[in-house]
């Protein structure tokens, strides 16, 4: 029987140094909070709260297993730290439980835990056979083998071609549905032959393994991510303090596409072309501090491949937002 990893070990936090730099200036005043709104294994946080210690951390996790590692984790930094129970477009409200006006800095670390993808039960993993759950709350009820079992081939397809980017998204749903007639999906196994036998031989030679699209599609459902991510970077924006900073990693392009639309509306002016003087109320209210998207490069790609995908974007509260732009932001 294997030992149990240490915490640490079972998580390499992708561009770490870099997350630390880039929000350490926002928590340099004593008191000052940072929400880590994917806390994970807690390893961001642990650096947060070791070269920043006039820094507290709120750590957000909707994993209940990720909330009692990281806890054990982090409890030598004793009321520094508290882990709170929920799903990261929730900040607002837990900023406000937290008896807090406001705080100074913001970090999302989105996709995929290192922990959900090592415990082969949690059915995240396309690489080993494990029973087709893929919830990152094991408190909720939706698995992938409720999607797989119970979508129509549109909706499925939908998914597929949406959240998987999947060329064969329909030619993969139609064999989904055709397979359930006889045999209900429980486990991953099957379902990655099943992809591998729907896309062509020529398409699969490149790009690795090609359930991941589909495996992919089906976390994304399951966990409402897009939707969610939607709503929590808006929300996000709001619970910063002025000057406060928000540093999003993203790992495929849906979700950066929807933290790239956010940060730009903050950055850009909302004033009619042609004024001859901006006025104040339609002054951008975030500063953007990385150009375009930042990515891992050599050391931290061989030692950890899982930041080969990571887009990293950077903000800076440079005021309150105004009430027309707050709605739009919202809403777009």
């Amino acid at each position: 029987m294997t030992e149990p990893r240490e915490t640490s070990d079972r998580h390499d936090p992708v561009l770490l140094q870099r997350c630390v730099d880039l929000l350490a200036p926002a928590l340099a005043v004593d008191g000052s909070v940072l929400v880590d709104c994917t806390l994970g294994m807690g390893g961001h946080t642990e650096a947060i709260l070791e070269q920043v210690p006039t820094s507290r951390v709120i750590g957000i996790d909707r994993d209940p297993e990720a909330l009692t590692l990281a806890s054990q984790r982090l409890e030598r930094f004793g009321d520094r730290f508290v882990a709170v129970h929920a799903t990261y477009d929730e900040i607002g409200d837990v900023v406000r439980e937290q008896g807090l006006p406001a705080v100074q800095g913001v970090l999302m670390d989105l996709g995929v835990s290192s922990l959900q993808l090592d415990e082969v039960d949690r059915g995240f993993s396309y690489a080993r056979d494990a029973a087709l759950d893929m919830r990152m709350d094991t408190t909720t009820t939706l698995t992938a083998a409720d999607v797989l079992n119970t979508y129509s081939e549109d909706d499925l397809t939908r998914i597929l071609r949406d959240f998987g980017e999947e060329r064969f998204a329909r030619k993969i749903a139609r064999s989904v549905v055709s397979r359930r007639a006889t045999e209900p999906w429980r486990t991953s196994a099957p379902l990655v032959d099943l992809v591998r036998a729907c896309i062509p031989a020529a398409t699969r030679k490149t790009g690795g393994n090609p359930a991941k699209r589909t495996f992919q599609a089906l976390r994304i459902e399951v966990n409402q991510e897009l939707e969610v991510l939607e709503r929590a970077v808006p929300a996000a924006i709001e619970a910063l303090a002025v000057d406060g900073r928000i540093v999003v990693e993203s790992y495929h392009s849906l979700e950066d596409r929807l933290v790239k639309r956010a940060f730009a509306h903050g950055a850009t002016s909302s004033a009619p072309a042609g004024l001859p003087v901006e006025p104040e109320t339609h002054k951008p209210y975030l500063e953007l501090l990385t150009r375009g998207a930042e990515e891992a490069h050599g050391e931290e790609l061989e030692r950890n491949p899982r930041a080969a995908s990571v887009r990293l974007r950077a903000a800076r509260r440079r005021r309150p937002t105004p009430t027309h732009m707050l709605r739009t932001a919202v809403t777009r």
